[in-house]
């Protein structure tokens, strides 16, 4: 792809493109929360875990 190609593509994705509305812009941010809250859950539960036998042993 040539440098005139992907300069014609980036104006098309700009005209495509829009801002979200206020009930997208919400589903978003939930949405990102919800993963940071599941992965932080996931990385308590191994350190946890890890803290856990190390204890036993």
């Amino acid at each position: 792809m040539g440098i005139k190609e992907f300069f014609k593509n980036v104006v098309n994705l700009f005209k495509l493109a829009r801002k979200p509305g206020k009930d997208e812009l919400l589903l978003a941010i939930r949405i990102t929360l919800l993963g940071v809250a599941v992965i932080g859950f996931i990385a308590f539960l191994i350190r946890f875990l890890a803290l856990a036998i190390q204890g036993m042993m």
